[in-house]
């Protein structure tokens, strides 16, 4: 029941720091695609360090956000604010964040972020590792909607990616 509760929250988690070595594999790519990856880069490591005002800047206004049901605060969410407000509450759940995105994927006007994500919960001292992915539609090199997958190659298929599946 501990790994279902660490993996939903985590998957709420998108957005944090991104160092060490970057893989992109691109189907399809375009500047517009490309502008949007280095966006998500800056917003990864602007939500890592808690600047969630960084961390929603890049999106379009009235970017839609839609996690998992069954994730702790799931649902659907529009617009920046809405969003900012999200990933304040998630992040808040946890004493510290280490996400880092391991592979950036574009389909098409989606790009699929493969996250690894470690947490530790504020009242324990064992981390805890997940691996998910978020996919991004993109429009004119803005995200116009995020959805969060708890299993990669669901997020891989949904996203027209099958071909990447690792």
């Amino acid at each position: 029941m501990l790994r279902v509760a660490t993996l939903t929250c985590i998957a709420a988690l998108f957005f944090s720091g991104c160092s060490g070595s970057r893989k992109e594999m691109k189907m399809g790519n375009s500047p517009d695609l490309t502008q949007a990856i280095a966006a998500l880069r800056s917003a990864y490591v602007a939500f890592n360090r808690g600047d969630m005002d960084a961390a929603v800047e890049s999106l379009d206004p009235r970017i839609e956000w839609i996690e998992p049901t069954e994730f702790p605060g799931g649902g659907t969410y529009h617009g920046r604010e809405q969003a900012k407000r999200y990933l304040t509450q998630s992040r808040a759940a946890w004493a510290e964040v280490v996400s880092e995105p391991e592979r950036f994927i574009t389909a098409g006007n989606r790009i699929v972020v493969f996250v690894h994500a470690r947490v530790r919960p504020k009242d324990g001292t064992q981390w805890q590792d997940v691996r998910l992915a978020d996919v991004y539609t993109i429009r004119e090199g803005k995200a116009i909607q995020m959805r969060a997958f708890a299993d990669r190659h669901e997020a891989l298929r949904w996203a027209g990616a099958e071909d990447s599946m690792p």
